[in-house]
Formats: C-alpha cells, structure tokens, sequence
C-alpha cells in the first residue's frame, strides 16, 4: 500500500506482524539499525505540509500501518496490510531485543515515566535489560546540535534497540537523525506506548479498540487537543479513498 503526498511516494513496506518481527529480528541479529515509523491520518496530514516531515519519513527503514483508516484504505485499494499500532508494537520488539540479548533505550517523555515505563518492561519482558532512559527538555530539536550528545548517550550505553516517544513529527526525524549518528540501533517511534504503560496516561479500553473506535474515545476524552486534528484527518478520506480506488483497478504512476 502506498501514498503520494506532497509529491512523494510513502509506502508501507511492512504489511504484517509477522514481517515485522522477522525484519527487526533479522536487523538485530546482524546489528544493523533502523528507524521504524508507524504511519496514520494524521500523519498523513502533516506530510502534505512538512517538507521535512516527508524527509524524515523518506529516511524510514520500516513503515507500518497504526490506524484502522490506514488499514481499511489498503482493503480498498487491493493491498491489505494488518494493523500494527506502536504501542502494540514495544513488547514484541522488546522481547526479540531480551531474546538477543540486546539492551534496549527509551528516550521521551519525562524522567519519572520513563522510569516506571522500564519497570513494566523488565517485569513483563523475561530477561530484558533497559540500559538508558533519555527524557528530552522541553523544545527538544532532534536535528540541533545538542542532539549528539543524546544519540552519544544512546551509543555508549550499547543499546541496540531504542523506542522514541517524542510524537510526530519530531520521532521520525529523530529515527532520520539516529540512522546516520547511531547506524546500529534499531529507532522505533512508539507515540504515547512508554506513558501508557507508565499510567501516565490512560489507552482506550480494549472494546474501542476491537470496534475500532479509539479516536472517538480520545477525542471526547481530549477535544481541545484533538478535535481539531480529527477533523483534518476526516477531510482527507475523499481524496485518499478515491485514490485508493484507483490503486485497486489501475497501476499510478510514481
């Protein structure tokens, strides 16, 4: 399944759980990094008005679909992907990295849940060893000068694996950013996974999800924040659902 936004292709390149894992396993055996992107609507969004955003995205090694509209547009287009949200996602990676016995980092959001965030996961993950949490400040520049020091940090710990809670844009771009400081470890932006399993912030109930009405708990549990970046998302399902069209009956162009 692929997009064209802002006059660039963006493609899912991991369609399945079961190719994800097997490329994550593969890529720490040999210990060679990548950066993981989990790609929405609202992604979608930001693309098509961040040129750097469409850059960053362009350095992903891996992209999957986080988002039920993502999955059903790539049903209508004849190229179904499964659903593979980033907080779903840092268990089975974690407990690839334990298996190999690769230390794992955990840079975003503050001190306090990270430090909870790394006691669930070594509670829940047999013989994972959390070896570097990173909470940025506050306007934390993933491309700024400062930022070496992080990616210095995350190098000497020996992490192999490195879950980035930073929110999109500035994840992604952090994972664009590691892929040339810190070629060897492995970036996979997760969003809100480390608060959720801090209970810093609380995830939908488990019966939205299987309904596939998450957003619309979140939205009336947060409409300042995210009412707004819904209804963008919603303005550009015609578009994508009409491309999607086409996609399943016709071979676009590049």
């Amino acid at each position: 399944m692929e997009f064209r936004v802002g006059g660039q292709r963006v493609a899912i390149s991991v369609p399945t759980w079961a190719a994800l894992q097997a490329r994550v396993t593969e890529r720490l055996a040999q210990r060679q990094g990548f950066a993981l992107a989990t790609i929405n609507l609202d992604h979608l969004v930001k693309l098509r008005r961040s040129a750097k955003f469409r850059a960053a995205y362009a350095a992903q090694d891996l992209v999957v679909a986080d988002g039920n509209p993502i999955v059903w547009l790539s049903r209508l287009a004849g190229r179904p992907v499964e659903l593979i949200p980033g907080s779903d996602a840092i268990l089975p990676l974690a407990r690839i990295a334990a298996k190999q016995g690769i230390g794992v980092a955990l840079v975003g959001s503050t001190p306090a849940a990270l430090s909870r965030a790394r006691s669930y996961l070594e509670r829940e993950v047999r013989d994972l060893s959390v070896v570097c949490l990173i909470a940025p400040p506050m306007g934390f520049d993933p491309e700024a000068a400062e930022a070496r020091r992080v990616f210095d940090e995350i190098t000497a710990s020996g992490a192999g694996l490195c879950f980035v809670a930073l929110g999109a844009p500035k994840q992604e771009i952090f994972g664009a950013v590691g892929r040339k400081l810190a070629p060897n470890v492995g970036f996979a932006g997760i969003g809100a996974g480390l608060d959720f399993f801090a209970g810093t912030q609380q995830r939908a109930p488990e019966w939205t999800r299987k309904l596939a009405m998450e957003w619309l708990w979140r939205a009336v549990n947060n409409p300042r924040r995210l009412g707004l970046r819904y209804l963008r998302c919603l303005s550009i399902l015609p578009g994508q659902s009409a491309r999607a069209l086409l996609l399943r009956f016709f071979t676009l162009r590049p």
